[in-house]
């Protein structure tokens, strides 16, 4: 009978170490790779809505145009910004309000994820050059995204880009990757 005993809290403490690691991988996974972010706002509409949960590489990323990002909070705006890249360092952007069109170095962006088109230039002038080390980002819903569009917002700051938004993990009933 004591052998017995012995050999449950042998299995008990087995299963502790386990649960003990698992969490151990969890925070470090967490606290290094990837985060969770939820989204606030329209700004991301019809890609993304308020309330969606999303999974952030966190690590070993760099900013390429096209890809879904989460600004860090402390910029002058605020907030977390969660925007897309348009444009890097040394690019220039133009917007034609007219048509609706977003031009990089003078090429039209091909934008399946914008609903309306972008007829808005908000308070700065275009043509613009992005800096080097800084970011033109733009939410997928122009005419209600404040954005660097706005001098409230203005380029981000490579540094300033916890990660690139990899998928969305809630609502259940839209968990998968972000174009």
């Amino acid at each position: 009978m004591e052998e017995t005993r012995f050999r449950r809290n042998v299995d008990i403490l087995d299963w502790y170490d386990a649960l003990v690691f698992a969490l151990a991988v969890l925070v470090l996974v967490f606290a290094f790779c990837a985060r969770i972010v939820v989204v606030s706002g329209s700004s991301m509409n019809n890609t993304l809505t308020d309330g969606d949960r999303l999974l952030v590489q966190s690590t070993f990323y760099t900013p390429q145009r096209g890809d879904v990002v989460v600004v860090d909070s402390y910029i002058n705006y605020g907030k977390p910004l969660v925007k897309r890249v348009i444009a890097k360092g040394g690019d220039t952007v133009d917007i034609d309000v007219e048509q609706g069109l977003v031009y990089v170095n003078g090429e039209a962006l091909d934008e399946p994820y914008v609903p309306e088109g972008t007829l808005s230039t908000g308070n700065v002038e275009f043509p613009l050059t992005v800096p080097e080390g800084t970011l033109f980002l733009m939410g997928d819903n122009r005419q209600h995204s404040t954005d660097s569009r706005s001098s409230d917002v203005g380029f981000i700051d490579e540094r300033d880009i916890l990660g690139k938004v990899v998928l969305r993990i809630y609502p259940f009933n839209k968990i998968g990757l972000i174009q």
